[in-house]
């Protein structure tokens, strides 16, 4: 497997708790430390990633964005096609789209039941790359989810022989090789070298299936990076357990975690008695799951994580104490 050679970097915004101009904002600073992709959370409960996108692209030049991640079940192969054609015809080619099978914790509440996702992602990517190359999609009587009958886009500029790439959003085995077959790369939410030595074997085992040369293997780290050590650290501390949380015991054992905690953990999460988790997530949880510290010991993971294969770097929440001061220090000391 030939990955791409030179490390990129990423950054993600969730437009939660920060609103669609502070994302801007915060897009812009990343785009002038040479910061290579701005990667936008999709979830039904916060501000919605595609007028995000939409104002990052206008306020922008070289950076490049997209939804980290959409998936095919709150949103039709044909919207999310018609939505990547328009963002990238508004960025002048910079459009790229995280796609995944679906948070299966949150779609039941939306009355969604996410039957079959590996092959619901399948289909509804193959459909995505059809219609973006400018296809009328036939019915084929062969596809179980998205069997159109006559799809075409016909409004938009197509993004021509270029495309558009496609980054699967992965953790499990079945997607990390659906990745392999169908993406152009994969967003892996982990921070730590280990999960990396599991998930890449996968990847290139199917690549090499279907001959493919060329994948950027992401990581989606919980990233925390301030001059003081021990702010970068606790600032980290929610995330990891959350991470710790709903982790398999496989996963946890991997990590040399003692189970018994993290059950603690779990049951003051369910309390939101966050007092009480800081005081349970320790070094083996922040170092399992996140990336937090000084830049020296940020930069020095960030290399790790290099040398296991990954290509991108992306660096996800919180960030850090201070956003604002974290993309300053990862473009001064990491980038």
């Amino acid at each position: 497997m030939r990955c791409i050679a030179l490390t990129t970097y990423g950054i993600e915004f969730v437009p939660g708790a920060i609103n669609v101009k502070q994302v801007v904002n915060y897009t812009k600073l990343a785009e002038s430390k040479d910061i290579d992709y701005a990667w936008i959370t999709n979830h039904y409960n916060n501000r919605h990633a595609y007028p995000t996108l939409a104002m990052i692209a206008a306020n922008t030049d070289t950076i490049k964005m997209g939804p980290g991640i959409m998936n095919t079940f709150t949103d039709t192969p044909a919207a999310i096609a018609s939505f990547m054609a328009t963002l990238n015809e508004i960025s002048d080619g910079r459009a790229v789209l995280g796609i995944g099978p679906g948070d299966l914790s949150t779609l039941p509440k939306l009355a969604i039941d996410p039957v079959k996702p590996v092959g619901h992602l399948k289909e509804g990517v193959e459909q995505i790359r059809k219609l973006l190359a400018g296809e009328e999609v036939k019915k084929t009587g062969n596809l179980e989810f998205f069997d159109y009958d006559g799809a075409k886009l016909t409004g938009v500029t197509l993004p021509g022989k270029k495309g558009i790439p496609v980054y699967i959003g992965a953790q499990g085995p079945k997607v990390l090789e659906l990745a392999g077959t169908i993406g152009d790369g994969a967003l892996i939410n982990a921070s730590n070298p280990k999960d990396f030595q599991v998930a890449i074997p996968i990847i290139k085992k199917a690549m090499e299936a279907v001959d493919k040369k060329k994948f950027d293997v992401g990581a989606y780290t919980a990233m925390s990076i301030d001059m003081d050590e021990k702010k970068a650290r606790n600032a980290a501390k929610i995330v990891a357990a959350f991470i710790a949380a709903g982790s398999p015991p496989d996963l946890l054992k991997r990590h040399n975690l003692n189970l018994d905690n993290v059950a603690k953990i779990k049951e003051a999460l369910g309390r939101f008695d966050f007092k009480t988790v800081g005081g349970l997530v320790g070094d083996a949880e922040i170092d399992a799951f996140t990336i937090a510290g000084t830049p020296d010991m940020v930069k020095q993971k960030c290399e790790d994580l290099a040398k296991s294969g990954v290509t991108q770097i992306i660096f996800g929440s919180p960030l850090g104490p201070d956003m604002t001061n974290s993309i300053r220090l990862l473009g001064k000391y990491i980038v």
